[in-house]
């Protein structure tokens, strides 16, 4: 199985982070579905251009989140995710990324009022506008 896992070689995010945070998010949103076979650790470190132990990481991180589990000798599994679970993961992951955007708000002297009319804006300009989420 070939998954959609996009490296940015420029962020400053660490290599891990970037496949964890998309792994995740392809799990959460059940594009990967319950009992998925993922690739194994060495055809997914070739696919993304990265080392074993990275893609080790990746998946023992995910699988403690109880979001995978391997089996040994027949590989790594999408775990069974209740509708809380991934309303948690879903959401823990846009609180991440408001946070990093009213961070770089602070740092550019953006006042609170600034931010929520930014924000107003970019919901309405993706919802109602039919703009494409990044």
């Amino acid at each position: 199985m070939r998954l959609p896992i996009q490296i940015n070689e420029q962020s400053a995010e660490p290599l891990y982070h970037q496949i964890e945070v998309q792994l995740r998010a392809l799990i959460v949103s059940g594009q990967l579905v319950e009992g998925t076979l993922l690739p194994s650790i060495r055809e997914l470190a070739q696919t993304v251009k990265c080392s074993v132990i990275t893609v080790k990481r990746v998946y023992s991180d995910l699988e403690g989140e109880g979001l995978l589990r391997t089996r040994q000798g027949t590989g790594t599994y999408v775990a069974k995710v209740g509708e809380q679970e991934r309303d948690r993961h879903r959401l823990s992951a846009v609180i991440e990324a408001l946070d990093q955007a009213v961070t770089a708000g602070k740092r550019m002297q953006c006042s609170e009022a600034e931010m929520i009319e930014l924000f107003n804006e970019v919901v309405h300009r993706h919802y109602r506008q039919g703009g494409k989420p990044s």
